[in-house]
């Protein structure tokens, strides 16, 4: 054994706080990677792959049972090339492997156990195995020996199970291909609409029975359509006010657990993982946005609260997870006897607090424990009280405060550390729209120094961007769903923001995103080529994260908009197209992609609607209309007065939006970009806008203030340089249906008209 500490394995040397877990088991570990790969070559020896996390309770539990038995240890030093893989440090591996798992046994989960030839092909799997046999289940040492026994003698039976396998999962990983339908039949969007009603849970809301997951494709698509489709309306309500009311989301220090090990959320799995909180905050932001559910505002506050407190580094990124267990027992950090809560409240405060926290009946944990979780909502249970609901909440606050200081004396589970960038993403895109719809400033800026440390400490010397950083070390190239998720964050920072450097940084990932990943034929693959991977497959399906093709698309989308390059456009076009056979076939489980293709629909046809920029656009002497093709929506005109003695001349700026469009005020945000206006040589001041309409899209999530019609804009210019002055407007036009290319229209100084001088009153 290998090692550079005594007693420890090669696992040692790694930074991940999984593998670290086992760096003094008494198996013979290796990290993945050539040193492993090539032994099993020269040794002719089957590999075990076993991959986890480090809040998987299950990983734990055949940790301590089977990989720290030094008897079991032998067998598997023995016969086999033991590596341990962090899914979260190499979720390629993961998606690879766990799809032969899922294909030789139908199931899938934590830890996967996995065997494979030296050509790195699976021939057989499972999950956890308890280390000795039980009643119609294998234990470890069984699966052991037989499968060395079979390596040995039935080598030809292995081979060809391997083969069968390898053949399946190519199938499967890259997908199949087809042409772009045509316009004349909608996507099937409806289908799947039709599909979720059917496996909808009307009393407790979410999707099947239990176990029960927040699956984000699910909710991210029923928001895409609520405006336009009630049934996803109700659907998308009832399934959040559920969650928020059960013991899946923690009703002391906010933050949704992973998921609800029963149909009514009250009883969950204990872990806390970043990218469900980041997607689940955008989601309850955009449901406060979209019906004013005072309730989804709370939680979103909540949810972003214990980013602040419990997941955010000192260096202001974000942490991936915390463990579901605490001295090996699950959920002991957060459940409660009755005996803790009567201390920690007192007799009064506990028949208070006991029917609105779900304590008042017996315990329903394990027997002895309850799991905090509101029965009845904070409105029901005002009206019953006869409160106005800020009050039940104001008497609520201290009692919660008293059991989370409770809580926080007893040991903490484990916190998972490291920094991965596709995580960070989600929750800089969860903080950047919350603090954009709530509004709230601080959760903005949370957002923005998260971003700013990814860009800086995860893209070293200026390279290109890696996976994860842990200890000073950033570390693995970059995979597509910390392209596809990060400059997704960037773009809700552009939008929340107004600063152009989000966009700037959004726009370089994509490019490097297209050249590391990007398949010619359309799409992406999940990581960039290599010799240690069996296959390059591409992140279609949507599991416990949206899929990273299906975000990348709505990327492309949205870069489209806000850049005005068609570049971007036909990068979706040809994704789409290459996926069109699954969007078609399987719409259920590429909820994503289908929402991509369904905005895709929605913008129509750019190339015949796009707005065209002319270079050399001024006002003319005989039409403030500066548009040179009818099938413009916007055109502008500029007039300037007399310099002042310190050479502020007063200017008037006229812009005109065809009849049926609109433009984004400067003050707005949602889908489109906002109109400004900035100056080149110019110094600029005293700028007075009209008052805005408001405006709910077809499509949109929220009202937006808007202009339409004559729009004057008036100020105070002034040169500040030799250079040639001009002013830029940069506008998007829109209707109900769409939103045009962002364009920039030049407006040069030397070919103003001369500002006519305003009437007295």
């Amino acid at each position: 054994m290998k090692a550079d500490q005594p007693g420890s394995n090669r696992l040692a040397a790694e930074t991940s706080p999984y593998l670290l877990l086992h760096k003094s088991n008494p198996v013979e570990w290796y990290p993945w990677g050539e040193e492993a790969l090539a032994r099993a070559k020269r040794e002719d020896r089957p590999i075990f792959l076993s991959v986890g996390y480090s809040t998987c309770y299950w990983c734990h539990v055949m940790e301590r049972e089977s990989f720290s038995d030094p008897a079991i240890a032998e067998k598997m030093n023995r016969d086999f090339v033991c590596i341990k893989v962090d899914r979260e440090e190499r979720p390629d591996l993961d998606e690879i492997y766990m799809l032969a798992t899922q294909i030789l046994t139908h199931q899938g989960g934590w830890p996967n156990s996995v065997f494979l030839t030296p050509e790195l092909r699976p021939f057989y799997a499972g999950t956890y195995f308890p280390p000795r046999d039980l009643p119609g289940r294998p234990g470890f040492v069984t699966v052991l020996d037989s499968l060395s026994e079979a390596w040995r003698s039935r080598r030809q039976d292995v081979e060809e199970q391997a083969e069968s396998v390898a053949g399946a999962m190519q199938h499967h990983l890259v997908g199949d291909s087809g042409e772009l339908a045509g316009s004349s039949e909608p996507p099937p969007i409806d289908r799947v609409l039709r599909d979720l009603e059917r496996h909808f849970d009307r009393r407790w809301g979410g999707f099947g029975g239990a176990p029960k997951f927040p699956t984000a494709a699910n909710l991210l698509l029923l928001l895409e359509v609520a405006e336009s489709d009630a049934s996803a309306g109700r659907m998308l309500s009832k399934t959040l006010d559920n969650m928020a009311r059960g013991g899946i989301f923690d009703q002391l220090a906010g933050g949704f657990h992973r998921y609800s090990t029963d149909a009514e959320w009250r009883v969950p799995h204990f872990e806390k993982m970043l990218y469900d909180n980041g997607l689940l905050l955008e989601v309850y932001a955009r449901q406060w946005a979209r019906a004013a559910d005072p309730e989804a505002a709370r939680i979103a506050r909540q949810i972003a609260e214990f980013l602040a407190t419990e997941m955010t580094s000192p260096e202001g990124a974000f942490w991936s997870a915390i463990d579901a267990e605490t001295h090996g027992r699950e959920g002991a950090y957060y459940v409660w006897q009755r005996e803790e809560l009567l201390a920690a409240l007192g007799n009064e405060d506990f028949g208070f607090l006991a029917p609105l926290f779900g304590f008042e009946g017996p315990p329903f944990f394990e027997a002895d424990s309850y799991v905090l979780h509101l029965p009845a909502s904070v409105d029901d249970q005002a009206l019953r009280r006869r409160l106005a609901r800020a009050d039940l909440l104001a008497q609520i606050q201290p009692l919660r405060a008293a059991l989370l200081a409770a809580r926080s004396q007893r040991r903490r589970p484990a916190t998972d550390d490291k920094i991965l960038a596709d995580w960070n993403g989600l929750a800089i895109s969860g903080l950047a729209t919350a603090g954009r719809l709530l509004p709230d400033e601080e959760m903005t800026n949370r957002a923005s120094a998260a971003a700013e440390f990814v860009l800086a400490r995860m893209r070293p010397g200026g390279g290109p961007l890696q996976h994860m950083w842990r200890q000073g070390l950033a570390r693995v190239g970059a995979f597509l769903a910390d392209y596809a998720f990060l400059i997704r964050g960037l773009l809700e920072l552009h939008d929340s923001t107004g600063e152009s450097r989000w966009l700037v940084e959004a726009l370089s990932l994509a490019e490097e995103q297209e050249q590391r990943l990007g398949d010619p034929a359309g799409g992406y693959y999940v990581a960039a080529a290599s010799d240690e991977l069996p296959f390059r497959s591409k992140e279609i399906f949507d599991g416990a994260l949206p899929s990273g093709n299906g975000i990348a698309v709505q990327n492309l989308l949205r870069l489209t908009e806000v850049s005005g390059d068609r570049q971007w456009l036909e990068r979706a076009h040809e994704s789409i197209g290459s996926f069109s056979a699954l969007l078609e076939q399987r719409p259920a489980a590429v909820k994503t992609l289908l929402v991509a293709s369904h905005r895709y629909r929605r913008m129509g046809s750019y190339e015949s609607r796009a707005v065209v920029a002319d270079e050399r656009v001024g006002a003319t002497e005989d039409s403030f209309d500066l548009a040179r093709e009818s099938r413009q929506a916007v055109s502008a005109a500029l007039a300037t007065g007399t310099a002042d003695h310190e050479g502020w001349r007063p200017f008037r700026l006229e812009l005109l939006i065809e009849k049926g469009w609109h433009v984004i005020a400067p003050d707005g945000g949602g889908f489109a970009r906002p109109l400004s206006l900035v100056g080149e040589a110019v110094e600029i001041r005293g700028l007075r806008w009209p008052v805005a309409e408001w405006l709910r899209s077809s499509g949109s999530f929220e009202a937006a203030p808007v202009y339409t019609g004559l729009v004057q804009v008036s100020g105070q210019l002034r040169y500040s340089s030799s250079a040639r002055a001009r002013l830029r407007l940069e506008v998007q036009p829109c209707d109900d249906r769409r939103c045009l290319a962002r364009v920039r229209v030049e407006l040069p100084l030397d070919e103003a008209l001369d500002l006519e001088p305003e009437a007295d009153d």
